[in-house]
């Protein structure tokens, strides 16, 4: 087996893919300083410490070995893919709440196993932490159910 496929090698080339994306797309962002950060600041500094830790766990992973991919299953990517666009597509025509609803509800057909008691405590656990984090706490101008709430 070669050392460059195991999972710790290819998640951190992935850490660092993610790192060098943010980076490329945020380098238009303000900097800043570290006593006046800009909207960039964040982001880029993010951005580094993901490039780093990858850089650290593809390292460890050459020098450890590590344990060997398995084949790509793609029904589950598929179907978890397929959940993350209609969300997309749900959340500015029917809110929040519709758009996870949904999401959860297709995500879960993803696993080997379904229970639907399961799934509607996800969805209801998740639709009231939601609402909680980004209505209630952040504030976010987002509609929880569109025309409603």
């Amino acid at each position: 087996m070669s050392r460059f496929l195991s999972k710790d090698f290819l998640s951190g080339l992935l850490f660092i893919l993610f790192g060098l994306l943010a980076l490329y797309f945020g380098q238009k962002l303000a900097l800043g300083t570290a006593v006046r950060m800009g909207p960039g600041y964040v982001p880029r500094m993010l951005s580094f410490i993901l490039i780093g830790l990858g850089g650290l766990i593809c390292v460890v992973a050459l020098v450890s070995g590590g344990e060997p991919t398995e084949k790509p299953r793609l029904r589950p990517i598929g179907i978890v893919t397929l959940g993350v666009i209609c969300f997309g597509l749900l959340f500015e025509r029917a809110g929040l709440l519709p758009a996870l609803v949904v999401l959860i509800g297709i995500a879960s057909l993803a696993g080997q196993e379904f229970k639907l008691k399961e799934v509607i405590a996800n969805m209801v656990v998740l639709a009231v932490l939601c609402v909680v984090v980004f209505k209630v706490g952040l504030g976010m101008n987002i509609s929880i159910i569109r025309g409603v709430w």
